[in-house]
Formats: structure tokens, C-alpha cells, sequence
């Protein structure tokens, strides 16, 4: 895999965020005492619930399951500081394998030898009935070969009676906690910077070689964002391992699979984005009311920044992943940049990530790179341990910038159809005078629109600013341009000419109907088939007309399929591995994804790897292994100059 399919398959979840702003002295508390078997799945709990004396009961909640009664829950009102001990047992579920999006969406608390991991959504702690933020401290038991850990500063740690006991303190509002555990072996270095940071990795025996070069990354993705924003919030940050296919990030901590943590390239790239998280969404939390922002600011400082880091071609490269991805989308008002909370699935994925971040590079190209950083390090400052809507962001950033922003932020985050300009005619005024009109449909967006002139003289960039549906403007050119072109570095978020749009399987991934044919008459083949449509795609109702088609089968059947959709195998794909994807457009104008497979096997090996290749025009396995993928050629249009 590579990083862009890797953070595909990660996501960075913040758990524990508050929904309004306030005093932390003024929260309630809660204490827990646990007991985690991980054989036996039992869980035993006490807890005790703290608040301030107040005039109103204080009620809190706690899954069913626990058995209680809400009364036992309730804190009555009271002129004093209340207190009650609650006492409870809970039976986890198993830990088995889950797919990729299960584990996104699952809620459950499980257990096992090899893995236990307690979401703060599955209930299994008391909270304030009313979304109320708390403090907390947790006192966590477990055998003695399994070591836990919850979000939080360490300041217990001891073994006891042939039992593991670890205490964590979380002075920061919180609205729910985490639980991990596992067979772990833990590693830890005290960093001089951020300094007494107790940097920690939790890894899986498998992973321990790994430990040394984890803690070395992310000390200096701690290091780096201290300087670009501002004091790292917490007094610690472990890296923990899991048995499940994907990752979370929380405070204090990030918990990414066992598989994820064992690629090379993890370190270098997923990694600063999860450390960077303690900054955006668990440092600063998300007013969801007005729709999620800190995923896409994560995108841009992380895994785009780190593309600048390589090289422009890189970066050009991930934009240009970024807007064949929103090509994709189909039209669906529940698609705005407003409307995302979480990922749970590919398209909130490239909306709330890939259309937030190219939303940050648009401001940072309107204000510059030093007054970009100033308003971040402003809005951190400013909105440390409280929530943040869009609405801050965008004061922040017209602070600095001195004028509105309010057209840019509500199109961008409002609107679903990307606006499309083009340059409708160029011809020259003057030996050293250009003159353009650019169109774009109606109702018009306000874009800054960068164009480059080609001629003898080489090249020159100007930026146009479009605030109607067409608009004629001239400016100066060092001489007779011989052709024109639209935003040919990438910087404008748009919708991509159709030359510069080859097909991606992400086109069929996405689509709102999709029309599953499998040309095997075998029919033992249609059950892996189906389970690797079901993990392909987002959405395969067909009750009216397919949108898209998806054709999973073997070469035989395949090649005998594809004429009927006006298409064949591409050359460069034949004899190829044991297993190829590839996009395409039938002969009617349709997008169509192919998985053509060796035999059963090779179809079974794809059921994990091939959903995080939607950008990609074609993949190649061997195996459960991508040996080779890459875009369709796409083609930058040149508008001639009269």
C-alpha cells in the first residue's frame, strides 16, 4: 500500500470532544475503578460520581446493560458537594475480526487475550445525561501479562498481587473515555520537547522491534507542531497497537492496528497526523453544530504538508487526487462540507478531508504562508480546552486577512456542485496585451481563478478573480502567448475538465446505484463476490436505473463480458498478477469498475486491500498485495490564443 491508501484506511476519531465551552472547575467528576479479565470478558466496575453543590439534579446515564436502576445515577440537587459510589459488572463481547468500515461504525465494547478496546460509545462508564463535559480519574487492573491504558496523565503504575494496575488522571473536559488493553510491551522516553512529555509506545510483542523509530517520529512530530502552533496540551502521548483494522486518535493517545503499524511508511506519515490531532479536535474541540473542520485542517498540516515536504510534484499529485475524488461524488445535499461530522464511509471521507483541506490551501494562497500560520496559532490560543465552529475559523482568518471571507467560506462549505469555470476565449489585445473571458455556471461562485499564459517568452501566472458567470479581463503578458491555461498547478477547488478527469474506481465506489454483474456461471464464486461488493461500495440499490456498473469475475468470464459494455482488458494489464481492478466508461457513458480474478483464492485475497485503491485507476495484486497501480493519463487542456 502506500501512504495515500493507508490514510484511507485509517481515520482519526475524536473521541472524547466537548460540545460548548466551559470553566473546567465547574465539572463534574467521575472516579472508576476497573477490573478488566480479558479471557473471561468480565468487567467490574466502580465508579464514583462527583459535582459541585448546585440547584438542579445532576442525572447520568449507563448502558442497560449495567443493570441499574437511574435513580442510583442521579446526583440530587444539593447546597453541598455530592457524591455517590455506584457498583456494576458488565460481559463484553468477544474481539473478532471486523472489516474496515465495521470497526468505523461499530459501538461495541469487547475483549480478548489479544485485544480489548472499550469506546466511550458503547456506555461502559457513566456520563452526564445532558452531553455534559467531566473530569476524570481511572484506576485500571488486569492480569499480569496484559497491560491498559485509558487517555490521560500516568501517575499510577505498579504490579499488585500478580495483576497489572495503571491509574490516569484527566484534568481537561471530557465526554467520554477509552479503555485499551492488550499483551503489550511498553516502551518509554522522557522528551526534553516538548518538555517531561512521557513519550510511550504499547505494542503487541510482533511490533516491539518497531518501538525505538515510532517514538524517534512522533517526538518530532510533537516537536514540530509545539513550534507551528503552540504548547503541546497534555503531558503525554503513547502510541498503542490493535488488533482491528483501523485506528483512532484521542487524546493523549493514538490506537492504530497491528498491520498499519508494521508498514514503513506509517511513521512518516499517518503517524504526525494522529500526534497532530492532539492539537485540532482534542485540543481545540469541534462545535458539530455548524459541521466538523479539524479533519481537513489535519489533512492540510499533516499528510499534504508532508507532500510539500517531498516535493511539488508530490503535493500537485495529492491535489490532484483530492479533486478526481470530489469528481466522484454524486450530486447528494447531504454532501456539503457543512453536513460532515465523521467519516463513516467514502464519501464523508472526501468531502470532510480532501474538500476541508483544499479549502485551507485556498486561504493560505490568499493570505500567504506567515500570516496563514499566525491565524492558526491565534485560533489555538484563543480556543484552547473549548469549542470551535467554522464561523471562529473564518473570524480568525478574516482578522489577519484585513476583509471578508464570508462568500468563500459559505460556498465552499454550502455548496455541493463544484463550480466548473473555463476560459471561453483568449486572444491577444496587443503585442503585450492578453484579454480572457471565463465562464462558469450559474448561481456564480467567487473564485481567484490562476491562469498561465504560454509563448516564446516561456511563462507567466496571474490570478483572475471571478465573481460572475462570465467576465472579460486583460492583462499583461511578456509577449504573443500561443495559448492559455486554467489553474494548472491545482490550487483551485473545481470541477476538473473531463479531459483531466480518467476514470477511478472511487467513480463506482461512490455512485448512488450500483449494478453488481458476476458473468461466472459458477456459482461457488458469487458469495465472495458479493462480500467483496458489499466492502467495495457505498451504496448498490438499483430499484430504478444503475448509475454505475461493478463486474467481479474471472479473466475468462470478464473478457467475455466486457464487449457488451463496448470495452476489453486494458494491454498493459494482461497476464498481470493474480488479480487487476480497473476503471472505466462503457460505451454509454457509464463509469464501470472490473475486478477480474485468477481463480476463488485470488478473489478472497481481495476482500481487505482493494477498498482503499479508490483513487486509483488501476491496481494490480498478487495476492492480497498491490504490486502495481497508478491514474488513467490525463491530459492538462491548452486553450489556444487568437
Amino acid at each position: 500500500m502506500t501512504g495515500r491508501a493507508i490514510r484511507s484506511l485509517l481515520v482519526a476519531v475524536t473521541t472524547t470532544t466537548l460540545a460548548l465551552p466551559m470553566a473546567t472547575a465547574a465539572l463534574p467528576s467521575l472516579e472508576l475503578d476497573v477490573v478488566l479479565d480479558p479471557d473471561t470478558r468480565r468487567l467490574d466496575v466502580t465508579a464514583t460520581l462527583r459535582a459541585d453543590a448546585g440547584e438542579a439534579d445532576l442525572q447520568w446515564q449507563l448502558t442497560p446493560a449495567a443493570g441499574l436502576e437511574p435513580g442510583l445515577l442521579r446526583l440530587a440537587a444539593s447546597p453541598h458537594r455530592r457524591t455517590r459510589a455506584i457498583r456494576y459488572t458488565l460481559s463484553l463481547d468477544a474481539s473478532a475480526p471486523r472489516s474496515h468500515r465495521d470497526t468505523l461504525t461499530g459501538t461495541d465494547a469487547t475483549a480478548g487475550p489479544l485485544g480489548s478496546f472499550l469506546p466511550a460509545i458503547s456506555g461502559w462508564h457513566p456520563v452526564p445525561a445532558d452531553g455534559a463535559a467531566f473530569t476524570y480519574r481511572v484506576t485500571v487492573s488486569v492480569p499480569a501479562t496484559q497491560r491498559a491504558l485509558v487517555p490521560g496523565t500516568l501517575d499510577l503504575e505498579r504490579m499488585d498481587q500478580g495483576r497489572y494496575v495503571a491509574g490516569f488522571a484527566f484534568d481537561h473536559p471530557a465526554q467520554g473515555i477509552d479503555l485499551m488493553a492488550g499483551p503489550y510491551a511498553i516502551e518509554e522516553r522522557i522528551l526534553e520537547q516538548p518538555a517531561g512529555v512521557r513519550l510511550r509506545t504499547y505494542f503487541h510483542p510482533e511490533l516491539q522491534s518497531l518501538s525505538r523509530d515510532y517514538l524517534d517520529a512522533a517526538a518530532q512530530y510533537l516537536a514540530r507542531y509545539q513550534r507551528d502552533i503552540g504548547d503541546y496540551p497534555y503531558t503525554a502521548f503513547s502510541i498503542v497497537s490493535s488488533p482491528t483494522p483501523t485506528g483512532f486518535g484521542m487524546p493523549t493517545l493514538t490506537y492504530l492496528g497491528i498491520d498499519v503499524l508494521k508498514l514503513p511508511f506509517i511513521r512518516h506519515t499517518s503517524l504526525g497526523h494522529e500526534v497532530l490531532h492532539n492539537w485540532w479536535g482534542n485540543g481545540v474541540f469541534v462545535d458539530y453544530g455548524e459541521g466538523n473542520w479539524c479533519e481537513g485542517l489535519t489533512t492540510f498540516m499533516a499528510d499534504y504538508a508532508y507532500k510539500e515536504q517531498d516535493s511539488p510534484e508530490a503535493a500537485r499529485q495529492m491535489r490532484l487526487a483530492w479533486l478526481r475524488d470530489l469528481a466522484a461524488l454524486p450530486p447528494d445535499p447531504g454532501n456539503s462540507l457543512r453536513a460532515f461530522a465523521s467519516r463513516t464511509h467514502g464519501a464523508s471521507q472526501v468531502v470532510g478531508y480532501h474538500k476541508a483541506a483544499m479549502l485551507f490551501l485556498m486561504l493560505r494562497d490568499i493570505l500567504g504562508e506567515e500570516r496563514f500560520r499566525q491565524t492558526l496559532r491565534a485560533f489555538w490560543q484563543q480556543h484552547r480546552f473549548s469549542a470551535a465552529s467554522w464561523l471562529d475559523l473564518q473570524r480568525g482568518f478574516e482578522h489577519t486577512h484585513g476583509a471578508s471571507l464570508s462568500r468563500l467560506f459559505n460556498e465552499t462549505l454550502d455548496r455541493t456542485q463544484l463550480p466548473a469555470p473555463v476560459i471561453a476565449h483568449a486572444a491577444m489585445r496587443s503585442a503585450d496585451s492578453l484579454t480572457l473571458t471565463l465562464r462558469q455556471e450559474a448561481p456564480p461562485a467567487a473564485l481567484r481563478v490562476p491562469v498561465r499564459a504560454l509563448g516564446a517568452f516561456g511563462s507567466t501566472d496571474f490570478t483572475l478573480e471571478l465573481t460572475e458567470t462570465e467576465q472579460t479581463f486583460t492583462v499583461a503578458v511578456p509577449g504573443r502567448a500561443a495559448g492559455v491555461v486554467l489553474d494548472p498547478d491545482l490550487r483551485l477547488l473545481r470541477r476538473l475538465a473531463p479531459a483531466e478527469l480518467p476514470p477511478i474506481l472511487r467513480q463506482v465506489m461512490l455512485a448512488p446505484r450500483v449494478a453488481l454483474q458476476l458473468p461466472d456461471a459458477d456459482a461457488t464464486l458469487h458469495g465472495s463476490a458479493q462480500a467483496l461488493a458489499a466492502a467495495l461500495l457505498d451504496n448498490t440499490s438499483v430499484e430504478s436505473e444503475a448509475s454505475a456498473q461493478l463486474l467481479i469475475g474471472t479473466h475468462a468470464a470478464i473478457d467475455l463480458a466486457l464487449p457488451r459494455l463496448g470495452l476489453s482488458r486494458p494491454d498493459r494489464l494482461r497476464e498481470r498478477g493474480s488479480a487487476q481492478a480497473w476503471a472505466a466508461t462503457s460505451a454509454t457513458g457509464q463509469p464501470v469498475m472490473v475486478v477480474s480474478v485468477r481463480d476463488a483464492a485470488a478473489l478472497q485475497a481481495l476482500a481487505r486491500p482493494l477498498p482503499h485503491y479508490g483513487g486509483q485507476g488501476y491496481v494490480v495484486f498478487d495476492g492480497g498485495k498491490a504490486s502495481e497501480r497508478g491514474p488513467w493519463p490525463a491530459d492538462t487542456p491548452v486553450i489556444e490564443v487568437r
